[in-house]
């Protein structure tokens, strides 16, 4: 996951310094007043999400395959949990009761 973040803002900052130079050679348009900052970000924002979506496709799905594994294990884990209090009550419920009947 943490590769596939990286990858994608190396995308993000590469678009932006591109961007950045788009505007401050004039080929893109500036922003309004004072907003020329918040124009090249969005603007960089805006370019370099498509692309991060077509060329980190493979990463992506592997980031989420491990995810999906991890949530597995964690539910199984949670489900072994479940069924070892199940066993400890039921056997603490089974005990109480035949010394109940002794008694």
């Amino acid at each position: 996951m943490l590769r596939y973040t990286l990858m994608r803002l190396g995308i993000f900052v590469g678009c932006l310094v591109v961007v950045w130079g788009l505007v401050y050679s004039g080929l893109a348009p500036r922003g309004l007043g004072d907003s020329n900052g918040l124009w090249v970000v969005l603007l960089a924002l805006l370019i370099s999400a498509p692309i991060s979506f077509v060329v980190l496709r493979k990463e992506r799905d592997r980031a989420s395959e491990r995810i999906v594994r991890r949530v597995d294990r964690m539910k199984s884990n949670l489900e072994a949990n479940r069924n070892q209090e199940d066993e400890a009550d039921d056997t603490a419920r089974t005990q109480g009761q035949a010394q109940g009947q002794t008694s």
